[in-house]
C-alpha cells in the first residue's frame, strides 16, 4: 500500500514538473517570437540608412514623435527579452539535473553549436542590447551625438550612424554580436514551433532550414550597414569625416 500511494506521489510530482517544463517552453517560445518580429522590423528601420540622410532621419523622427509610448515598447521588449533568457537558464539546469551523466556526454556529442550556446549567446546579446541601447537610442557614449541635427532641424540620426561605425572596434564588436543573435535564431526557430506544439518530424526539416535562411537575412541585414559605413559607400553629408 505504501509502494503504491509513493508511486502515485512520484508520478503526480514527475507530472506537475512536465506541465512546468512545457509552460516555460511556451513562454520562451512567445517571448522568443516577439524578440524576433522586433528585431525584423529594427532590421528593416536600420537599413533605411541606403536610402540617405532624409529618409532615415524622417524615420527616426516618426519614432521619436511616439514619445514616452516608444520607450514603453522598448521597457516591454527587455523585459520579455529577460524572461527568455532567464527561462532559457532555468529549462538547461533541470535538464542537466535530470539527465544521467552518460546521457549528458552523447547529447553533447551530437548538439549543434548553437544549441550548446543558446544561454551563452543569449547572455551576450542581452549585455550588447544594453550597450546598443546607450550608444544610439539614450546617446550618452558619444558627445558628437548631442547637437547632431541635420539641414531641417531634426536630430541627425544619419550622421550618428556613420560617426558610430567608423569605429572599427566597435563595428567588429556589433558584427561579432549580430552573429551571436543569428546563431541563437538558427537553432531557437525550430525550437520555437516544437515548444508550441507545432512540429512534426515532416517539418523539423523545413523549420530549420527556414531558421538557418532567417537567421542568414539578419545577419547580412544588420552587417550591411557597419560594413558599407567602414568601406566608405555610406558617408556623412557632404563627404566628410
Amino acid at each position: 500500500m505504501s509502494s503504491l500511494v509513493s508511486s502515485t506521489a512520484s508520478t503526480s510530482i514527475s507530472s506537475r514538473l512536465i506541465t512546468r517544463s512545457i509552460g516555460k517552453k511556451i513562454l520562451m517560445a512567445i517571448t522568443g517570437f516577439v524578440s524576433l518580429g522586433y528585431i525584423a522590423g529594427h532590421m528593416a528601420g536600420n537599413l533605411q540608412v541606403f536610402l540617405g540622410q532624409d529618409q532615415l532621419n524622417s524615420y527616426a523622427e516618426m519614432l521619436h514623435s511616439l514619445g514616452a509610448g516608444l520607450w514603453i515598447i522598448r521597457i516591454v521588449l527587455i523585459i520579455f527579452f529577460v524572461i527568455h533568457i532567464w527561462l532559457a537558464i532555468q529549462l538547461k539546469a533541470e535538464n542537466l539535473a535530470s539527465r544521467p551523466v552518460s546521457y549528458q556526454s552523447n547529447a553533447t556529442v551530437q548538439a549543434t553549436i548553437g544549441s550548446r550556446s543558446m544561454i551563452y549567446s543569449g547572455t551576450l546579446i542581452l549585455t550588447f542590447l544594453i550597450y546598443h541601447i546607450l550608444h544610439f537610442t539614450a546617446r550618452t557614449t558619444d558627445p558628437r551625438y548631442i547637437d547632431l541635427l541635420d539641414t531641417q532641424g531634426r536630430f541627425d540620426a544619419y550622421s550618428m550612424v556613420v560617426l558610430g561605425f567608423q569605429n572599427p572596434v566597435l563595428s567588429v564588436l556589433y558584427i561579432i554580436s549580430v552573429a551571436l543573435v543569428a546563431l541563437h535564431i538558427s537553432h531557437g526557430f525550430s525550437s520555437m514551433f516544437q515548444s508550441m506544439g507545432w512540429n512534426s518530424p515532416n517539418l523539423q526539416s523545413r523549420f530549420e532550414l527556414l531558421g538557418r535562411g532567417i537567421s542568414i537575412l539578419i545577419f547580412l541585414g544588420f552587417s550591411a550597414v557597419p560594413i558599407a559605413v567602414l568601406a566608405g559607400w555610406i558617408m556623412l553629408p557632404g563627404g566628410g569625416n
